[in-house]
């Protein structure tokens, strides 16, 4: 009995995967650290171009910063949350000011993220049944994401135009909407004319990803739906919609994040100094920031805008996949 394990322990140990077992485990490790070692060059220039401002402009915060200092901001006396105690002043003209670019981003955001999904989630309904040009239609949808956004806000700059402009010719000249030419670029109308052009410009890029979601149900279940007697509109609201809820999640925070940030359709459109109807956070944090050269006070608001886009996406994020877990489970 004490040969044959004596021999079996001898044997386990000339046995060639004893032999291999501790030459695997570095081979083990370099395979798992290779993943990690690939993505190091994306993550340093992560660290560069993204969290290194970032850092930066935290601290710029917490700093009485104006032009006086531009050339050596590091010798900037500190200014603690002075900065910060001033922008959320609602009764002192920077905080008023700040609150009410924000009341008309959030108007703004909520009503093109609104009119956006709409639109792309009907066109992408209507673009699934096949006929003919589809396609030609599909690639004429996409134009205007396509299209670089200089170049896209220039021109609907020329067609808002008072005296010579497109729109005020088919609304005042052709269709007789209105009594009068209208001003596009000032004023109240301001809020409408971005309105406009965020949602043309921001309308495709729904479209695309939720024609892409439809391509996941299966047409059996509109077949089946359909023999039971079911409508077109009982399909949409029965099997299309829920079966987009995972997509529309991540479209929608998407759409949100990018209209609440979006700085290059009001600049290009009104300039430095945009109407008090389109006064959005971005545009108005440039100008508190390059206008009155108040770097302090811009980056303080520039962080307040952070937290509170942080605390609106983990609260989103909380809330639908709070719901996706019954579906889950």
């Amino acid at each position: 009995m004490t040969t044959t394990v004596t021999e079996q322990a001898a044997a386990r140990k000339d046995s060639p995967g004893a032999a291999d077992g501790p030459r695997r485990r570095p081979g083990r490790i370099r395979r798992i650290g290779l993943p990690y070692l690939l993505l190091l060059p994306a993550l340093i220039l992560e660290l560069l171009v993204h969290l290194v401002p970032m850092v930066i402009g935290i601290v710029m915060s917490f700093k009485e910063l104006t032009q006086f200092y531009i050339r050596d901001w590091g010798t900037a006396p500190w200014a603690g949350l002075d900065n910060y105690s001033m922008s959320v002043d609602f009764n002192a003209p920077v905080g008023e000011a700040l609150l009410h670019s924000f009341l008309v981003t959030v108007a703004f955001t909520l009503l093109s993220v609104g009119l956006c999904w709409l639109i792309g989630t009907a066109a992408a309904i209507c673009m699934q049944d096949t006929f003919r040009g589809r396609g030609l239609l599909r690639a004429l949808f996409l134009v205007p994401y396509a299209l670089p956004v200089y170049a896209a806000v220039i021109t609907w700059v020329f067609m808002f135009q008072h005296d010579n402009g497109l729109v005020n010719h088919v609304l005042h000249d052709q269709l007789h909407l209105t009594d009068k030419p209208s001003f596009w670029l000032i004023g109240d109308n301001s809020f409408y004319a971005l309105l406009t052009v965020s949602v043309w410009k921001g309308w495709p890029f729904a479209f695309l990803i939720v024609m892409a979601g439809l391509q996941n149900i299966p047409r059996e279940l509109y077949e089946a739906a359909a023999l039971d007697g079911a409508g077109v509109w009982q399909q949409i609201r029965r099997i299309t919609l829920p079966s987009l809820s995972a997509v529309n999640q991540v479209l929608v925070l998407v759409l949100f994040l990018w209209t609440f940030n979006d700085f290059n359709t009001p600049y290009v459109l009104f300039g430095k100094a945009a109407p008090e109807a389109a006064d959005l956070v971005s545009v108005h944090i440039y100008q508190a920031s390059f206008v009155t050269w108040n770097f302090g006070a811009g980056s303080a608001m520039s962080v307040l805008l952070l937290l509170f886009l942080l605390a609106v996406t983990g609260v989103y994020l909380a809330v639908t996949s709070r719901g996706r877990r019954p579906a889950d489970a």
